[in-house]
């Protein structure tokens, strides 16, 4: 028999999940290491795709007009903020399935459901006579696939001990998110290919006479889902979680520090995926004179890519706060000059200032989720508030596009949009240097 009560050398793997001591060291370097590893690399690679699908609708988007539909700025932005709307809605919910259905089972349910919006999209975009309602149920549906984030944060989470769950939540999240990237950078490529027509379609004229395939974005997605719902199927597992209680529910809600965290957490979050779908529309209406289907990826894959550094630093120095608010400070300035070069129309300026921001925001929601579970000591209650926070924080997907398409309709101008998201960092400078950073706060976090 080994060291480890109901266990012995011969014991099974859902034997060796029954028994998860992941505090146990000893059982960590056993038993735990391989296991858990072995589900974040499938998890991370599904929430990838999850975060693809998501921020599709943003690559093809810009394009609709030029083959043939006739949609306002308004719509456009109203349609680019839908999925954020629902994604956010759904995190609410999509944290506690792990525990009612089993991270592995849930996991593949909610990467097959994908494939859904993906097919109906694909019809519709080759159709310019669809209705702009037609688009509005389809990106709605699309939007399902960012409520991903919170159920795999919360599953992925209970694998790993607290000393090491910064860094795993940092990988889980952080190449998660590259999948805003992964799309702006692959979808221009894939709809410009001709290769899919015998079996996806023919193509779409653009009003200056070119050739694309806008529908090659939905149904290469299709494919990889496919290929992921056999690593989910082959290589995860159902980890027994304990089940949420209403009190645990209510203890969260009532909790000071889980409404401030989440005030935190949208503030570097919720610019990052808000700023992410809205760029592109951006820069064409404020730069209609820049190129930028090949650039609008960087941003994004700049911000996710350093996410887990956030959450390794946090561990390193055994202070996120401090990482937290730095970057909240960082973001802050950057705002400001993305600002002065819309205002002053110099492009460089604006295009770099965002680059910073992006940087920024990926070292602050790495540091701000590795401080979670220093304030919750308690492993569920962090994972609620972990879920919680991920899902409120996704709403900038939602906001940051509806307040540039309110501020063009009634300014004619985008400065004032700005003006409000500065004013929300600046106030998130304060909050988190009074709670958090600051030498008596008594959290060290």
């Amino acid at each position: 028999m080994s060291e480890f009560q109901g266990l012995s050398a011969t014991s099974s793997r859902r034997e060796i999940l029954q028994h998860w001591q992941p505090e146990n060291e000893a059982f960590w370097n056993t038993y735990g290491k391989k296991i858990a590893n072995q589900n974040l690399i499938v998890s991370t690679i599904a929430l990838t795709l999850s975060f693809c699908v998501w921020t599709l609708w943003s690559t093809v988007a810009v394009k609709l007009n030029a083959i043939g539909f006739h949609f306002t700025n308004e719509e456009l932005f109203t349609l680019t903020a839908i999925p954020g709307l629902i994604g956010a809605t759904g995190r609410l919910i999509y944290t506690y399935m792990p525990g009612i259905f089993g991270g592995k089972n849930w996991t593949f349910f909610a990467t097959a459901i994908m494939l859904v919006p993906l097919f109906g999209l694909a019809q519709a975009m080759q159709d310019p006579t669809t209705s702009y309602e037609t688009f509005l149920i389809y990106v709605a549906l699309l939007g399902i696939a960012g409520a991903n984030f919170s159920s795999s944060m919360s599953n992925i989470g209970h694998f790993f001990p607290r000393s090491r769950r910064g860094t795993a939540l940092g990988i889980n999240a952080g190449i998660g998110n590259l999948g805003v990237s992964v799309i702006f950078l692959l979808a221009p490529v894939v709809i410009a290919m001709d290769i899919f027509v015998p079996i996806f379609g023919g193509p779409q004229t653009l009003s200056d006479g070119g050739k694309i395939f806008l529908q090659n974005a939905c149904y290469v997605g299709i494919v990889q889902i496919i290929a992921v719902l056999f690593f989910i199927a082959k290589y995860m597992d159902n980890l027994p979680i304990p089940k949420q209680s209403p009190k645990a529910l209510l203890s969260m809600f009532t909790n000071k520090h889980t409404w401030i965290m989440t005030w935190i957490y949208t503030c570097g979050f919720g610019s990052f995926i808000g700023y992410s779908v809205a760029l592109s529309l951006l820069v064409a209406k404020e730069f209609p004179e820049v190129s930028f289907a090949y650039a609008a990826f960087l941003g994004p894959f700049i911000g996710a890519g350093i996410r887990p550094f956030g959450g390794w630093l946090s561990d390193k120095i055994n202070n996120g706060s401090l990482i937290t608010l730095l970057s909240l400070i960082s973001i802050f300035v950057a705002a400001i000059a993305v600002l002065f070069g819309i205002e002053q129309h110099n492009f460089p300026l604006f295009f770099g200032a965002f680059l910073v921001l992006f940087l920024m925001t990926g070292f602050e929601t790495g540091a701000s989720f590795r401080m979670i579970p220093y304030i919750f000591a308690d492993t569920v209650q962090s994972s609620l508030v972990t879920g919680f926070t991920a899902a409120i924080g996704a709403y900038g997907a939602f906001f940051v596009p509806k307040i540039f398409g309110w501020s063009y309709a009634s300014t004619g101008s985008v400065s004032a949009a700005f003006y409000i998201l500065i004013a929300f960092t600046a106030a998130t400078i304060v909050i988190t240097y009074w709670f958090y950073a600051r030498k008596n706060s008594g959290i060290r976090c």
